[in-house]
């Protein structure tokens, strides 16, 4: 085994092609994409419903490919430009490009094909998706130099997510909406407020290695305090969206789910009790997430959205 020049370590021996996609899909997380992706399909089928009240199949096909295809784009460059920060983490010198499971020229590889498939879903989705296809990309690689020159960089993680529901709605009508901005400031927000319960875990780290964040630079209590704030404006957004799209019994019940489920968040993870981190980040996100799509489907569906 020997050290390569970008830092990992190489086995030496070149790991088999569906190795590498095994790989490639462990170092993305693929399965994360549960977090957004509910938020788009909440924006594209409400725009489908306001635009003619059908499913158009075929566009929330293009929605969830171009979806999948940048969050994989996202999550692959993030890697690549931390694996040295990451290599001096404990928790995270585990990952594929630390261990050497998977070569940064492979890396970059699959990242450029979720960026190709990404751009090529938006252009058959409609001329305004492709036009502004460049602007979603952008905060997805300034997001891991955040950490370097600003202690907020949960804040360019939120911009980021926010462009999803945006992106959704936009895929149907190729229109501009102030409807889907408010649900998509809602998913920033929520998003980058249990990131910063996330980072907590790495503080001490951090400060070693010198990456900044709310916890690094400010102390855990009040990184969780800014995520409960985060998360008391989420949920006000999500009203907001509810009266501006005249929202049904449905899903004024998701919400209530949704605020049930923050308070739970907030009550297992304390400044001074982060053992429950896990739960509250995954288990807890991916089921609000998963609620309120479900809710906001039965909602659109009782409303008069058909198949």
């Amino acid at each position: 085994m020997m050290t390569t020049a970008d830092g990992v370590v190489d086995s030496g021996a070149a790991p088999r092609p569906a190795g590498r996609v095994k790989a490639f899909l462990r170092l993305v997380m693929i399965e994360h994409s549960v977090f957004a992706l509910p938020f788009a399909y909440i924006a594209a089928l409400t725009a489908m419903y306001e635009w003619d009240e059908n499913i158009h199949w075929g566009r929330l096909l293009l929605v969830t490919i171009a979806m999948v295809g940048l969050r994989t784009f996202a999550m692959a460059v993030n890697r690549i430009i931390d694996r040295e920060i990451d290599a001096r983490n404990p928790r995270t010198a585990h990952r594929e490009l630390v261990t050497g499971a998977m070569s940064v020229r492979h890396a970059w590889t699959g990242a450029l094909v979720a960026l190709v498939v990404f751009l090529g879903a938006a252009a058959l989705l409609n001329p305004l998706c492709l036009v502004l296809a460049p602007v979603a990309v952008i905060p997805m690689v300034v997001y891991p130099y955040g950490k370097r020159f600003t202690n907020f960089p949960q804040a360019i993680l939120g911009l980021a997510q926010a462009m999803g529901p945006v992106g959704g709605w936009l895929a149907v009508t190729g229109s501009w909406s102030w409807d889907a901005v408010v649900l998509g400031l809602a998913v920033g927000i929520w998003i980058g407020g249990f990131d910063l319960i996330y980072a907590c875990q790495d503080v001490e780290t951090d400060r070693e290695v010198g990456v900044k964040s709310v916890p690094a630079r400010f102390g855990i209590p009040a990184a969780v305090w800014g995520a409960r704030a985060c998360h008391v404006v989420t949920t006000a957004l999500f009203v907001w969206y509810a009266v501006l799209t005249g929202a049904g019994a449905f899903f004024w019940f998701g919400l209530v789910i949704v605020a049930a489920a923050f308070v739970y968040e907030h009550t297992i993870v304390r400044p001074n009790d982060l053992t429950r981190l896990n739960r509250a980040f995954f288990s807890t996100n991916g089921f609000i997430g998963i609620s309120l799509f479900v809710c906001a489907l039965i909602d659109l569906l009782v409303r008069g959205l058909t198949f």
